[in-house]
């Protein structure tokens, strides 16, 4: 065994445990019989009948090759083995229903529970209704909403920590599970004061972005890694950008927007509200469509009872690329 130190062999089991150790049910109901004295007072203890309950322990004396019992009128008595094999169980017995226990106790905790992770843009413009609608039929139900980038998410829901995700990364691991749920499109921004404001009329190319300062999300980004993927694609090459400046949230990308720090590339639901107010300005660009799908992830193959609750309502919700930005707050560190 490569990989094993000295002493490490004799915490490993020099033999696979036999077949009839399985026989948990058995066991139990022979600890009852020492408990009680009688195999029908055993019986009534494991609610079924004294015929079956002595099938079990002459099934169980079989498989052992030992005898455990002794019948008499008066009623049944453990054997030296049965006393060692009852003495040896109980631990056994003890530690499988702490497992039952436990076991029981995560489902209940699952089916109590949601844990949602979503990035920024899904979090601020769409989450909200989706959990408010799970909510109306689920009034006492405990939900959990984390904020992060798309690789913050993917991380949630690969390790468990989330028990769905939304993400608008381009790219899904193909270890989770996933579905669209809608679209979103990514828009750039300029203050109304930038000199590129006074010719938004007129269509950017791709080439033209190269010696732009571009205020982009950070690395692990969807927002970021559907943009550089969609830059790329347009040219045929992965560009150098010399003044790209990576800022860690909506919010910071917005406020270097507004200085006239550059210009940002952020979801449109986020800017809608600014453009159509002429705070800020959408310059155009030509070949190089920038709508992305949004994307619900899951660990395993079917999600759990909840998760899939709120995956039905947001797949049943239209979600446009176009839609506009809601009242919520520009805030939080995800997307």
């Amino acid at each position: 065994m490569s990989g094993l130190g000295p002493g490490d062999c004799a915490t490993l089991r020099t033999m696979p445990l036999p077949p009839w150790i399985s026989d948990l049910p058995a066991l139990d109901l022979l600890i009852s019989v020492a408990e009680t004295g009688s195999v029908g007072r055993a019986a009534q203890v494991h609610g079924i009948t004294q015929p079956s309950a002595s099938a079990r322990l002459a099934k169980l004396e079989r498989r052992l090759g030992v005898p455990l019992l002794v019948r008499t009128r008066r009623g049944s008595r453990l054997t030296p083995a049965g006393q060692a094999v009852v003495a040896w169980s109980q631990a056994v017995v003890d530690a499988a229903q702490a497992l039952a226990d436990g076991v029981l106790t995560l489902r209940a905790d699952r089916q109590a529970r949601l844990r949602v992770s979503a990035s920024l843009t899904v979090a601020e413009h769409l989450l909200p209704a989706w959990l408010l609608s799970l909510r109306r039929t689920h009034p006492g139900l405990d939900i959990s909403a984390a904020v992060a980038n798309s690789n913050g998410v993917i991380d949630a829901v690969r390790t468990g920590a989330a028990d769905l995700g939304f993400v608008e990364s381009p790219n899904v691991p193909p270890e989770l599970s996933s579905r669209v749920v809608g679209e979103d499109r990514l828009a750039l921004v300029v203050a109304a004061g930038y000199p590129l404001a006074a010719h938004a009329w007129r269509p950017l190319r791709p080439t033209d972005l190269a010696d732009q300062p571009l205020l982009l999300r950070e690395p692990g980004s969807g927002t970021r890694d559907t943009f550089l993927q969609a830059l790329e694609h347009a040219l045929g090459f992965a560009p150098k950008l010399p003044h790209v400046i990576s800022l860690g949230s909506t919010t910071t990308i917005l406020a270097t927007v507004r200085a006239g720090g550059g210009i940002g590339v952020i979801s449109a639901r986020a800017v809608a509200t600014a453009v159509a107010s002429g705070e800020l300005v959408e310059l155009r660009l030509d070949d190089m469509p920038l709508t992305r799908p949004l994307h619900a992830l899951w660990l395993g193959r079917t999600p759990t009872a909840l998760a899939g609750e709120l995956l039905a309502i947001a797949a049943a919700t239209p979600v446009l690329p176009g839609a506009a930005a809601s009242n919520t707050s520009f805030s939080g560190n995800g997307c």
